[in-house]
């Protein structure tokens, strides 16, 4: 059974992540440090299918993380390679990203959101090793990224590759993901959880707030206060985790939104950034600013128009890739056995009859149990 509000929690990650990109406010990154959630809700996902299958759950995982990718490429890599991308054996890493895909000018931003799918990979990837040593030293396993990054910010580790900082920056809330699923962070009491979640928190802002990065605030660019934070928001919100959330669906509506919007989230997540960039001349023609609130409401809903087109068009990959039967809309209700039955026609008794049998006070025999004569010969 799945827990609803995990997936309230990842659609509106989801919605946010596309709303920043479209108005760029670096508050929403305060509000809701999204990536970091995702991750975290992926790991816990991960150490379900790893306790379900063992290690050929990373295969698994991988098939369906994939082939949405494989869509993009097919229209996006084509396009690029006739508008100045070299052909080399790089292209090749459209198809599995253990690196960043080479990109042409315009790809490079309308395809930036690619390094989700990398880091996603090379965690499906440690996975199983690191969920062994989880369960074996948890405290210092979960505390390993978080050294790694300040061992990075602080110097210590000069120039490191980017997919080693990553791990110092993402791998933490994946690791809360497998304390999540563990049901670790659910037996922490609240005189410690909570305590803990403000002293990250306000580590994080305090280093947010006296570090700031190219666009001010934004969390995206100030690593070791994006962790603190995020650390802190994951323990609370995913920490502390209701069973369900049964209201959700209790709106029909909402309920079919979130149940899209998990469907497909990788769809919306591949595919919006493009109409972001696509969009974005619009400003200059228009005269709008990202101070027109009337002109972003506008392009945050052209943005997912054009997304709800595609996810049409192409979102049932993720149905084929999770091995479901694909649909337009994901989330249609299903009516069960006994609903089915009550809505079948029944087949009419012959007309008459039910009268000429009350009126003769005639009585429907009861059937008797087969003899020797009436048994199907075998």
């Amino acid at each position: 059974m799945r827990n609803r509000y995990l997936d309230l929690l990842r659609s509106l990650a989801i919605v946010r992540v596309v709303v920043y990109h479209v108005t760029g406010w670096a508050t929403l990154t305060l509000i809701f440090p999204a990536m970091s959630v995702m991750f975290a809700l992926a790991g816990s996902l991960m150490a379900a299918s790893l306790d379900r299958r063992g290690v050929p759950a990373v295969g698994r995982r991988l098939r369906r993380l994939l082939p949405s990718l494989w869509v993009l490429a097919a229209v996006f890599v084509p396009a690029m390679l006739l508008t100045g991308l070299p052909l080399t054996p790089k292209v090749l890493l459209w198809l599995f990203p253990v690196s960043d895909p080479p990109a042409n000018y315009w790809g490079a931003l309308a395809l930036s959101p690619i390094w989700y799918l990398r880091d996603y990979l090379w965690f499906v990837l440690a996975s199983p090793v690191a969920l062994w040593l989880f369960r074996r030293a948890p405290l210092p396993t979960l505390l390993a990224p978080y050294a790694l990054l300040a061992a990075i910010e602080f110097g210590v580790l000069a120039n490191p590759p980017a997919v080693l900082r990553e791990f110092g920056l993402y791998f933490g809330a994946w690791l809360l993901g497998f304390a999540h699923h563990d049901g670790l962070l659910r037996r922490v009491a609240d005189r410690v959880l909570v305590p803990l979640a403000v002293a990250l928190g306000v580590a994080g802002l305090a280093w947010t707030f006296t570090h700031p990065g190219p666009r001010g605030h934004d969390l995206n660019d100030i690593h070791l206060g994006n962790a603190l934070w995020s650390a802190a928001f994951i323990l609370v919100a995913i920490g502390r985790a209701p069973a369900g959330a049964a209201w959700v669906d209790r709106t029909p509506v909402l309920g079919r939104v979130v149940t899209v919007l998990n469907r497909r989230a990788l769809t919306v997540y591949l595919w919006h950034m493009p109409f972001v960039v696509a969009l974005t001349p619009l400003v200059d023609v228009v005269g709008w600013s990202h101070q027109d609130l009337l002109g972003l409401a506008i392009r945050v809903a052209l943005v997912f128009a054009l997304v709800g087109v595609v996810t049409l068009l192409v979102g049932w990959v993720e149905d084929l890739a999770a091995r479901r039967t694909p649909e337009l809309v994901p989330g249609r209700p299903r009516r069960t056995v006994a609903e089915r039955a009550a809505a079948a026609p029944a087949s009419p008794a012959p007309a008459g009859a039910g009268g000429e049998l009350a009126a003769a006070g005639a009585r429907v025999p009861a059937p008797r149990a087969p003899g020797r004569s009436d048994r199907v010969p075998g």
